[in-house]
């Protein structure tokens, strides 16, 4: 007897192609569509998803649990010690007994290569939920968002304002696969290490030392909080480093008229951001956050189930 096919995973943006993001796309809408007319739709009855968290979330976990729900089937929330992981077991061993038990795995973690450890030995597809190197679940949503509100991000400009972080390193994965170029400003000493990104081609990047010259022209606005999970003993300095680096309505002017300002939230008002922009007329983190929930239902329907024609 052959063996079944290896599950598809999505551990990083680059583990799609653009044609299956333009499909997640399409099913984003449509599915996004069917819930806002309260029209059901359970594509994935009787159908488990375990949610394993080693990092602390809130839009992750509701998200997931509330879309797994809404499709039909049931989420099993999981923290690290709830399992056998705080006592020491392989993360190997875990993925063999969970992935006989459920249909897809969705985990948040630090490194990447837990999730990578964990997937190559998961019989069923696992999802990344955040790692310390890449956020893919976070530019999905972000990038049908920008689809929604002003149509193909092909030939666009993302400015990038900020820490060089995982959501940073996914947004530069994402413009390669898509074709869209990244302007990223960064304090000295935070710059973006393409290589750690998994960024085989810089072609699309352009690094300002000026966080205003990167916005200059720009069609979408967007930066984290300065200190991620993890490097909160960093804070003081990162806050000092970054001081200039607040998206303010300043920069906003040197964007388009009519570009977007995002945020993947939690926000620290007055620091990364201004008031001003996260809760002024171009900012569409609301709507960013809520896709959240329909990207990731088009995803899971896309790894469970295949592709559904529309």
């Amino acid at each position: 007897m052959s063996a079944p096919p290896a599950p598809k995973h999505f551990l990083q943006f680059r583990d799609f192609t653009r044609e299956e993001f333009d499909h997640l796309f399409e099913r984003t809408r449509w599915i996004k569509d069917r819930f806002k007319r309260y029209e059901l739709y359970q594509p994935l009855r009787d159908r488990t998803l375990a949610m394993v968290f080693e990092k602390a979330s809130t839009r992750t976990r509701v998200s997931f649990e509330a879309g797994m729900n809404q499709l039909g089937g049931i989420a099993i929330n999981l923290n690290r010690h709830d399992t056998q992981l705080s006592r020491g077991e392989p993360i190997e061993d875990v993925a063999r007994v969970i992935s006989r038990m459920v249909d897809v795995v969705m985990i948040r973690t630090f490194e990447q290569a837990i999730i990578e450890r964990f997937a190559a030995h998961s019989r069923v597809p696992v999802i990344n939920g955040l790692t310390n190197e890449y956020h893919p679940c976070q530019i999905l949503a972000d990038v049908f968002t920008y689809v929604e509100h002003r149509g193909s991000i092909q030939g666009r400009t993302v400015a990038w304002v900020g820490d060089a972080n995982n959501v940073c390193a996914t947004w530069l994965q994402a413009a390669a696969i898509l074709d869209f170029r990244m302007h990223v400003a960064t304090p000295p000493g935070y710059e973006v290490d393409p290589r750690a990104a998994g960024l085989a081609d810089t072609s699309r990047l352009s690094v300002f030392a000026d966080p205003m010259e990167a916005c200059r022209g720009a069609d979408l606005v967007t930066t984290d909080v300065w200190t991620s999970m993890g490097f909160e003993a960093e804070n003081e300095a990162r806050c000092k480093a970054f001081a200039d680096y607040q998206v303010d309505a300043g920069m906003m002017a040197m964007a388009k008229p009519d570009a977007l300002f995002m945020h993947c939230l939690p926000a620290h008002r007055g620091e990364e951001v201004a008031a001003e922009v996260i809760d002024g007329p171009q900012s569409v983190v609301w709507d960013e956050a809520e896709n959240r929930l329909h990207a990731q239902k088009a995803l899971l329907e896309l790894l469970v189930c295949g592709r559904v024609a529309p």
